[in-house]
């Protein structure tokens, strides 16, 4: 399922979210026609990827089904890295898939940089070297302490030292890279949840943002 397009429109006191402009804006009756360039709809990006064309990333998915399709924000999340091919290397209790599909809605986080030439190169056979390993045998697993992030984390970690980086904790990681794009996906489903319920969702903005 594909995200239906959020437009956001500035206006009077207040930031509306439809799918298409109103002629008139809701919060205080006028014209959104003539109200100028600042009144211009605003396409929201949709913070989902699809995780087979974001090469050498970090990508979260719900454990099942879509952010899109019933994600309700308390169900289990996924995490897997990318191959430069689009494979997802992901751990659970069965051991280390190589996933071609399921991974078409995600947020992804990239972890390469175009400068680093010698890794771009060397990323696939690192990382099947590492999915090889015994610490990824499926009698391994365990849900709370060794399990999807640990895998990804522990890769993400051995290539930041074999560049000299020191490695990251959990909690690191998450405040680092994850929780930014995991309020924008958040705040997107809050929206996309309002417009399926009506066809403009009205923010009203603090009197320091009306100034702007």
């Amino acid at each position: 399922r594909r995200a239906m397009a959020v437009l956001r429109v500035r206006h009077c006191r207040a930031l509306l979210y439809c799918r298409r402009a109103p002629p008139r804006c809701p919060a205080c009756g006028g014209d959104l026609r003539g109200a100028g360039l600042a009144a211009a709809p605003v396409r929201l990006d949709c913070p989902f990827r699809h995780g087979h064309r974001q090469h050498r990333a970090f990508l979260v998915r719900p454990t099942r089904g879509t952010f899109l399709d019933g994600y309700d924000g308390h169900c289990d999340l996924h995490v897997g890295i990318s191959s430069s091919q689009g494979v997802v290397y992901n751990y659970d209790q069965e051991g280390v898939h190589r996933d071609g599909r399921g991974w078409e809605q995600c947020i992804s986080i990239p972890l390469v940089q175009p400068d680093m030439w010698e890794l771009l190169q060397h990323w696939d056979s690192l990382l099947e070297e590492f999915s090889l390993e015994q610490a990824w045998l499926p009698h391994r697993y365990e849900e709370q302490q060794h399990n999807c992030f640990t895998f990804a984390l522990a890769f993400i970690n051995r290539v930041r030292q074999g560049r000299g980086g020191p490695a990251l904790s959990k909690a690191e990681f998450t405040e680092r890279f994850l929780l930014a794009r995991s309020r924008d996906a958040a705040r997107y489903l809050r929206l996309q949840q309002q417009l399926a319920h009506s066809d403009v969702y009205v923010v009203p903005l603090a009197e320091h943002e009306q100034e702007q």
